[in-house]
Parts: structure tokens; C-alpha cells; sequence
């Protein structure tokens, strides 16, 4: 387990095979945080003790760049245009891990093109030169050896004062700019080529204004927008019992506790009372919940015994959706239709006492049969009450509550119904494309819900029809959602970044208000981005992707959440939430565009993580600010807490 930053801060060696002459540099992150180990738990090198010396032994290598020029701020030759200096990162996350100079002078240029990979330069030329009707994009060219899509897949990071940027392109290659100018028009132009490759417009005013409406200016520039409410939200956060933790964030994981699972595990159904359930392939392991994680307790539920349907398909397909309910007694199972497919027409209910299923439930409007494609309880501590009967339903283009009571209110006789069907009591039907692909409810039941064009919308407790508030898209799909207790603040997921909104603003009369009980005007503040920094976003492997960011878990009003935590493959990436708000944090002070923060931990599993989830606030002891962190992958369950550095 290690931090971001330890990988980034590596030794640059430059090898010219000319002239058999060798000199090292080291970039310096933008972090104040420098551990003393890397993530492998090796002593990281010696640095130079300033940048001037590392730029000192930069300038010096002028004598071997065909110019003339003695100006230290421009690049080497004057006529160069887009000169740059460029290196590689090789060794991955080994001992001998270290960045080298892959070309002391090259150029870059941003191509429009209908053809991403060409073989040649030939075939390139030729391509600048005709005019096709294909759809183009914008591509980042740096000497013959790099040609990437601009793109969020890039994970473009940008260190200002050393006038270098970071990026992912068939491996992790950095740039280091030879002036202020040069730097700042890399950047810029590369913002411009981002913005219209994602939206398909060009980048100017009047598009970003189209593009995300002109109440969220601070989205489009981030100079603009108003951090106001961040600021007032450390001060809340300070003020929340139990929350005296480090602002810095220096904390350590320790396993307290590993053991392997009955079967393949699918989803982790934490609970809030004595039990947690891993939902695995045939069926359902009982755990206890203790002070320092979960353990087995050797009981295991099969979806096969007790299912008073022969017929129920629960057995030919593994639940991806287990949601606990009336006390933890309960359990709903919901099964996708066939492989492949996210929708399902109906699910089971689990009696975890008996461990049998005792129905088998189909979502139905109006007489005819319709599809789900997530459940959610109706708020975030309805599973504790005993009497609920009622859960919240989204699909594609419909969000809705559904009853197990029949519509007179009275408990329907499961034994004797023929096809008991859920009562649709509220919600919507959309028209038009929604797209909704996720969704979670606050403390007072309130909802927000993520969709495929990236919007977040917020729906207030008493209404499903039109949201409060519509957050525009950055042009990824929303995977999965969050919301804090208090519906101050949401965080969704996207395959390449997780992102962070306040919805908090004043109102006309100065009071203070969440998006999902009012229209925010236009002093929206700026969202915060949650990434992996290009060399671990490499080291996750080209296929994994941000999923199931969540925040750490409390049901009491006044407490606010402590950490983040989200899963990349292997990886489980744990953020220290007062970090992340904090505006004056180092993270942020060199970057350019919406702030993104790198400063987080990571936990390496020996297989692909299914599920990374905090458990309930009341089970943090006494030597540690947090619940314990819960991370299972297929075959095993490990359980970490978090620790205070003394």
C-alpha cells in the first residue's frame, strides 16, 4: 500500500549513446506530502535539493542543441517550433523503476485527423493533405514515437511551476517545455482539442455556454467559479463530532483481517447491525461485523435450497443487486434478465433468518410488465427500520418507488398469490432520453441520478418528475453514484476520474440550501476531480476503470463522512475527504483547469477488487478516525482500518 506521489518522484536519468555521456534529474511533485517509501515499500532516491539545480543541469545541456542562442527563457533554437524535451517511464513499479530521456529536442503538434493509428509518415502526410468526410479528431503528435487521441484516457497531468506535463499513450511519457510561453500554449491548445473532441463543437464561448449552460460558467473556467462554499464546507466539516482527524491526511492501513470466500463473490452487501453478506455465484456467506472489519462466521445461504419456485431463474443467474431492508432481515436479490444485460423484470425476497426465498416479485405499470435496471432503499438508513416495505426503482428512462404492501395499504398474502406484482406509487415515466444509469438517495430520501451523457440530476423528496437541479455532463458517462448523508455533496464515477460536486448555495434570501430543495442560481461552485496520476492509471492496466466510488458510511445528521474510496482493477484508491476539499492544499496550487487531486492511497490485491466499501460509522474504535475499510475480490475478503500516524 503507498501513496500517488512516491511513483511520480523517481530519478530521471538522460543517456546519450553518442557521446556515452550521462546525467540525472528528478522531478519534484506538486505534493507537500513525500513519503519516505514507495508503494513497493522501497527507500525512495536522492533528490536535488532545488529546482534551480535540476534546471541549472537542463540549461547546460544547450551545447548539444543546433542553436546559437544564449536566452535562458526560450527554447533552444528559436525557429524551433513546439520544441520540447521528452521522457519515458520505464521499470513500471519494480526496484528499477526510473524515468529516462527518450529525446533531448523534439517537437510536438496537434493534427486533425480521421486516422488515429497510421503506420508511417508518409501515410500521415497524406492524410493532413486530403480532405475527408470522415468524422476527425484531434491528435497529439511528439516526434514519431507518440500519436494518442486527445482524450481523458491521456490522464493529462500538468506540473506548472517545472513547466512539464505527464500523459499516458502506450506508456507514461512526460514533457518539459523550454519557457512559460511554451508551456502555457501547450496547454491551452490542448484544452481546446479536448473540448471538441469530447463535445463535437469548437472550443469558444459561445459553444461552452451550449454546452454546459450558462449558470455552470465555473465548469467551462474554473477562474471564474465560485469556491466559496468549499471554504465554508472545511469549516462544517471541523465542526462534525468525531471528525478531528489530520487535515493532511497522513494515516496508515492495517489488515486486520483475510480469509478466503465459499465462491466467486459478485457484491458486498455491508450491513449496519451484527451481520454483512457476500453475494457470490450459488449464494449468500453471513459474516459478523466487528470493530475491526468482518469475519466468516461459517454460515452460507444457497440460492438452490428453500425457493418455494421451481421455475425462478435465481440459481441460472448470479444477483448483481442485493439490498438489505426491514432491519437487516430482509434481503432483495435482482437477477439481469440473461447475461450480458443490466435490465431485469423482477427480483426475490430473501428471508435471512429462515435463509429461504420467499417470493419472487415483478415490476409491472399499468398492467404490463417493465424493466428495472437498479434498486436503491428510500433513504440512506432505511434498511435499519423493520416496518419497510418500500425501495426506489430506476431504468433507462424511468425512476420510480415501488410497494410491497397491495394499494389498500394491507400486506399482500405472499402463500397464496399467483404472480404477486410491486405497486409503482410514485415516479415518472420520461419520454425522452434520459439515459439514467445510476442512482442513490440522502438521509431525508432525497435523490440523485447519473446518466449516460454525464448529467447529475437531483430530485427532491417530493417530486420524480422534474429535478431541482441538472449538473451538466464533462462528456463521460456517470457509472455510479453517491451522496453524503446530508445531500451536501455527490460523487460520481466515470471510467477515467471520479467527480466531486458541492450543492450547496445561497438563496435570494441569503439562506443556505442543497441543490435538491432549490434552483442554484448562478454562483455554482466548480466541481473537484478525483484521478489517478498517468504513471498508476498505466500501472491499473489500459482496461480498468474507475469503479463504485462511495463515500465512507454514516446515518446520523451532523456527522459528516471521512474518506472516499473507489476501485481500478487491482487497485482500491482511498481519499482523505477534508484533503479533498481543501482549497490551499498543494494538490491544487500548479494546476491548470478544473482541480484535480492525485493525493491518495492505494491498497494492491493479487486480483481484480469486485468491491471496496467503508463500514458504519458506529463501528470506528477509539485509535482510529474511520470505520474499517472492507475490500473483497472473487475469492477473498480482507478487512483494513484506518490509523492516525503518532
Amino acid at each position: 500500500m503507498g501513496g500517488s506521489q512516491s511513483r511520480e518522484d523517481l530519478e530521471l536519468s538522460d543517456s546519450d549513446t553518442e557521446s556515452q555521456e550521462e546525467e540525472e534529474e528528478s522531478y519534484q511533485d506538486v505534493n507537500n506530502e513525500t513519503p519516505e517509501k514507495s508503494s513497493s515499500g522501497r527507500s525512495r532516491p536522492d533528490t536535488p535539493s532545488s529546482f534551480d539545480e535540476v534546471e541549472s543541469k537542463l540549461k547546460a545541456l544547450k551545447l548539444k542543441y543546433p542553436s546559437t542562442t544564449t536566452q535562458t527563457q526560450q527554447s533552444p533554437n528559436p525557429n524551433f517550433k513546439n520544441g520540447v524535451k521528452l521522457y519515458l517511464h520505464i521499470g513500471g513499479n519494480t526496484p528499477k523503476a526510473k524515468w529516462v530521456t527518450s529525446e533531448k529536442l523534439t517537437s510536438y503538434a496537434f493534427i486533425k485527423t480521421s486516422k488515429i493509428n497510421v503506420q508511417n509518415e508518409e501515410e500521415e502526410e497524406e492524410e493532413e493533405e486530403s480532405e475527408s468526410e470522415e468524422v476527425a479528431w484531434w491528435v497529439l503528435r511528439v516526434s514519431s514515437k507518440i500519436r494518442a487521441k486527445v482524450a481523458v484516457e491521456m490522464q493529462l497531468k500538468t506540473f506548472k511551476e517545472q513547466r512539464r506535463v505527464d500523459f499516458v499513450a502506450e506508456g507514461v511519457w512526460a514533457m518539459k517545455f523550454f519557457s512559460d510561453e511554451d508551456y502555457k500554449l501547450f496547454n491551452s491548445k490542448y484544452q481546446d482539442c479536448l473540448f471538441e473532441n469530447t463535445f463535437g463543437y469548437e472550443s469558444n464561448e459561445a459553444n461552452k455556454v451550449k454546452v454546459y449552460g450558462k449558470d455552470f460558467v465555473g465548469w467551462a473556467n474554473p477562474e471564474k467559479a465560485d469556491d466559496s462554499m468549499w471554504e465554508d464546507a472545511e469549516d462544517d466539516f471541523l465542526k462534525s463530532p468525531g471528525s478531528a482527524i489530520p487535515a493532511n491526511g497522513n494515516q496508515d492501513l492495517r489488515e486486520e483481517f483475510e480469509e478466503a470466500s465459499n465462491g466467486g463473490i459478485q457484491s458486498l452487501a455491508l450491513g449496519a447491525l451484527d451481520n454483512s453478506f457476500l453475494v457470490g455465484d450459488s449464494g449468500i456467506q453471513v459474516v459478523k461485523n466487528l470493530s475491526h472489519g468482518i469475519h466468516g462466521k461459517g454460515v452460507y445461504v444457497n440460492f438452490g435450497s428453500g425457493n418455494h419456485r421451481s421455475g425462478s431463474n435465481l440459481v441460472h443467474s448470479t444477483p448483481k443487486k442485493a439490498l438489505l431492508m426491514r432491519a437487516e432481515t430482509n434481503m432483495l436479490l435482482m437477477s439481469p434478465m440473461n447475461e450480458g444485460k443490466l435490465h431485469s423484470t423482477g427480483l426475490h425476497q430473501l428471508d435471512i433468518e429462515t435463509g429461504k426465498i420467499i417470493t419472487e416479485w415483478r415490476f409491472e405499470k399499468d398492467g404490463t410488465d417493465i424493466t428495472m435496471r437498479d434498486i436503491a432503499n428510500d433513504s440512506k438508513a432505511a434498511q435499519l427500520d423493520p416496518s419497510g416495505s418500500t425501495f426506489l426503482g430506476l431504468d433507462d428512462n424511468r425512476l420510480c418507488r415501488w410497494d410491497m404492501r397491495d394499494r389498500h395499504g394491507i400486506v399482500q398474502n405472499l402463500a397464496t398469490a399467483n404472480t404477486p406484482v410491486l405497486n409503482w406509487t410514485q415516479g415518472h415515466q420520461f419520454s425522452r432520453g434520459t439515459n439514467f444509469q445510476c442512482f442513490a438517495s440522502t438521509g431525508d430520501g432525497s435523490i440523485v441520478v447519473g446518466s449516460l451523457d454525464g448529467k447529475i440530476r437531483l430530485y427532491s423528496t417530493n417530486s420524480m418528475r422534474q429535478a431541482k437541479t441538472a449538473f451538466p455532463g464533462l462528456g463521460s458517462p456517470i457509472t455510479h453514484v453517491d451522496v453524503t448523508f446530508d445531500g451536501k455533496w455527490i460523487l460520481g464515477t466515470t471510467d477515467t476520474y471520479v467527480i466531486l460536486i458541492c450543492s450547496l448555495f445561497t438563496d435570494k434570501d441569503g439562506k443556505t440550501k442543497t441543490g435538491f430543495n432549490g434552483r442554484m442560481g448562478n454562483r455554482i461552485a466548480a466541481p473537484r476531480l478525483l484521478k489517478l496520476t498517468p504513471l498508476d492509471s498505466h500501472l491499473a492496466g489500459v482496461n480498468n476503470k474507475f469503479r463504485k466510488a462511495q463515500f465512507s458510511w454514516v446515518t446520523e445528521n451532523g456527522k459528516q463522512e471521512r474518506h472516499l474510496v473507489a476501485t481500478v482493477g487491482k487497485f482500491s484508491v482511498i481519499w482523505n475527504f477534508q484533503q479533498v476539499k481543501n482549497g490551499s492544499h498543494e494538490c491544487y496550487r500548479n494546476q491548470e483547469g478544473l482541480k484535480s487531486c492525485y493525493c491518495y492511497k492505494i491498497v494492491l490485491k493479487d486480483d481484480s477488487i469486485v468491491d471496496s466499501r467503508f463500514m458504519h460509522d458506529k463501528f470506528a474504535v477509539n485509535d482510529s478516525p474511520e470505520a474499517p475499510l472492507v475490500i473483497a475480490t472473487p475469492m477473498k475478503v480482507s478487512s483494513f482500518s484506518i490509523s492516525s500516524r503518532r
